[in-house]
Protein backbone atom coordinates (compact mmCIF):
# COMPACT_ATOMS: atom_id res chain seq x y z
CA UNK A 1 0.00 0.00 0.00
CA UNK A 2 1.38 2.95 -0.66
CA UNK A 3 -0.13 5.32 1.94
CA UNK A 4 0.65 3.36 4.97
CA UNK A 5 -1.95 5.18 7.54
CA UNK A 6 -4.53 5.02 4.79
CA UNK A 7 -7.05 3.05 6.95
CA UNK A 8 -8.85 -0.14 6.09
CA UNK A 9 -12.28 0.54 4.38
CA UNK A 10 -15.39 -0.93 6.80
CA UNK A 11 -18.21 -2.09 5.33
CA UNK A 12 -20.49 -2.69 7.92
CA UNK A 13 -22.90 0.14 6.09
CA UNK A 14 -22.95 -2.28 3.38
CA UNK A 15 -24.21 -5.45 5.05
CA UNK A 16 -27.63 -6.86 4.39
CA UNK A 17 -27.93 -4.74 1.31
CA UNK A 18 -28.00 -7.30 -1.42
CA UNK A 19 -29.17 -9.93 0.82
CA UNK A 20 -26.42 -12.45 2.23
CA UNK A 21 -23.50 -10.62 -0.83
CA UNK A 22 -20.85 -8.79 0.98
CA UNK A 23 -18.61 -6.77 -0.12
CA UNK A 24 -14.96 -8.53 -1.01
CA UNK A 25 -11.59 -6.56 -1.26
CA UNK A 26 -8.50 -7.62 -3.15
CA UNK A 27 -5.03 -7.31 -1.60
CA UNK A 28 -2.64 -6.82 -5.46
CA UNK A 29 -3.93 -6.19 -8.72
CA UNK A 30 -2.00 -5.10 -11.72
CA UNK A 31 -3.36 -4.49 -15.33
CA UNK A 32 -2.22 -4.36 -18.56
CA UNK A 33 -3.22 -4.17 -22.43
CA UNK A 34 -6.86 -5.59 -20.39
CA UNK A 35 -5.07 -8.72 -18.48
CA UNK A 36 -5.25 -8.48 -15.16
CA UNK A 37 -2.92 -10.26 -12.03
CA UNK A 38 -5.17 -10.28 -8.96
CA UNK A 39 -3.95 -11.64 -5.39
CA UNK A 40 -5.23 -12.41 -2.18
CA UNK A 41 -1.95 -12.08 0.53
CA UNK A 42 -2.89 -14.41 3.74
CA UNK A 43 -0.42 -14.70 6.76
CA UNK A 44 0.23 -18.35 8.23
CA UNK A 45 -3.02 -19.72 9.78
CA UNK A 46 -5.55 -16.71 8.04
CA UNK A 47 -8.08 -18.53 6.25
CA UNK A 48 -9.78 -17.08 2.66
CA UNK A 49 -13.44 -16.20 3.99
CA UNK A 50 -15.84 -17.91 1.83
CA UNK A 51 -17.20 -14.93 0.18
CA UNK A 52 -13.28 -13.93 -1.27
CA UNK A 53 -13.50 -17.85 -2.21
CA UNK A 54 -16.30 -17.23 -4.25
CA UNK A 55 -14.69 -14.16 -5.99
CA UNK A 56 -11.37 -15.57 -6.37
CA UNK A 57 -12.84 -18.68 -8.35
CA UNK A 58 -14.78 -16.72 -10.49
CA UNK A 59 -12.11 -14.44 -11.38
CA UNK A 60 -10.17 -17.49 -12.26
CA UNK A 61 -13.06 -18.33 -14.87
CA UNK A 62 -12.22 -15.00 -16.71
CA UNK A 63 -9.64 -15.88 -19.45
CA UNK A 64 -8.40 -12.53 -19.22
CA UNK A 65 -7.38 -13.20 -15.45
CA UNK A 66 -4.53 -14.68 -13.73
CA UNK A 67 -5.55 -15.14 -9.87
CA UNK A 68 -2.57 -15.93 -6.92
CA UNK A 69 -3.20 -17.30 -3.56
CA UNK A 70 -0.01 -15.22 -1.75
CA UNK A 71 1.38 -16.70 2.03
CA UNK A 72 2.98 -13.80 3.09
CA UNK A 73 2.76 -10.06 4.52
CA UNK A 74 4.27 -6.84 4.36
CA UNK A 75 5.24 -4.82 7.46
CA UNK A 76 7.29 -1.83 8.45
CA UNK A 77 8.34 -1.83 4.64
CA UNK A 78 9.43 -5.37 4.21
CA UNK A 79 7.55 -7.89 2.37
CA UNK A 80 8.06 -11.78 3.28
CA UNK A 81 6.74 -14.95 0.96
CA UNK A 82 6.81 -17.92 1.85
CA UNK A 83 4.86 -19.70 -0.69
CA UNK A 84 2.21 -18.60 -3.66
CA UNK A 85 -0.29 -20.72 -5.42
CA UNK A 86 -2.64 -19.82 -9.26
CA UNK A 87 -6.28 -20.29 -8.49
CA UNK A 88 -7.24 -22.44 -11.56
CA UNK A 89 -10.45 -22.13 -14.29
CA UNK A 90 -11.46 -25.45 -12.63
CA UNK A 91 -10.74 -24.17 -8.71
CA UNK A 92 -7.88 -26.31 -8.32
CA UNK A 93 -4.90 -24.40 -6.96
CA UNK A 94 -1.08 -25.27 -8.34
CA UNK A 95 1.70 -24.16 -5.96
CA UNK A 96 3.12 -21.56 -8.78
CA UNK A 97 6.66 -20.57 -6.30
CA UNK A 98 8.03 -19.86 -3.46
CA UNK A 99 10.16 -16.58 -2.04
CA UNK A 100 10.24 -12.86 -2.75
CA UNK A 101 12.41 -13.74 -5.85
CA UNK A 102 9.38 -16.32 -7.40
CA UNK A 103 7.39 -13.85 -7.24
CA UNK A 104 8.80 -11.11 -8.63
CA UNK A 105 9.81 -13.42 -11.56
CA UNK A 106 6.23 -14.45 -11.95
CA UNK A 107 4.97 -10.97 -11.71
CA UNK A 108 7.17 -10.13 -14.69
CA UNK A 109 6.38 -12.95 -17.00
CA UNK A 110 3.11 -12.40 -16.29
CA UNK A 111 3.51 -8.69 -17.63
CA UNK A 112 5.99 -9.72 -20.65
CA UNK A 113 3.25 -12.38 -21.76
CA UNK A 114 0.26 -9.41 -21.42
CA UNK A 115 2.47 -6.86 -23.12
CA UNK A 116 2.64 -8.89 -26.07
CA UNK A 117 -0.73 -9.45 -26.40
CA UNK A 118 -2.38 -7.55 -29.39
Amino acid sequence: MRNRDAPHIDFTELMGLLGKVVPSNLDMVYERKGSFLVAEWKRDGEKISKGQEILLKALSRLPSHTVLIINGYTEDGNMSVNRFWRVLPDHECVLAGAGLTALKDYITEWYLIADAEL
